[in-house]
């Protein structure tokens, strides 16, 4: 992780373990660190969990390479498991049909 980024994260939230960063902040400021993470995430990973009036009560983002993709099924965000091979791709939306 760049040092600016790693900066703008410990200004806004604490660093738990090495490479996780908890904190409350308004959604523009996530907003605006999220972008920052994407712009330099590069072959690394990273996940964001925030709150959210939903079902389950949270929202997942992620980007990067991973092996556990969230996947939306009616509504409840799931995590499905890649090949170490396969490509993963972000939440994509799958519905059963009575």
């Amino acid at each position: 992780m760049p040092d600016h980024l790693r900066g703008a994260l410990t200004r806004w939230s604490s660093e738990v373990v090495p490479g996780i960063y908890v904190g409350t902040f308004s959604a523009r400021v996530r907003d605006e660190l999220w972008k920052a993470v994407t712009a330099v995430v590069g072959d690394g990973q990273a996940v964001l969990i925030h709150s959210t009036s939903n079902e389950q009560g949270y929202v997942l983002r992620t980007t990067g390479s991973r092996r556990r993709v969230p996947v939306d099924f009616d509504g409840l965000t799931l995590i499905r498991m890649t090949g170490p091979s396969q490509s993963a791709t972000p939440i994509v939306k799958k519905s059963q049909t009575p």
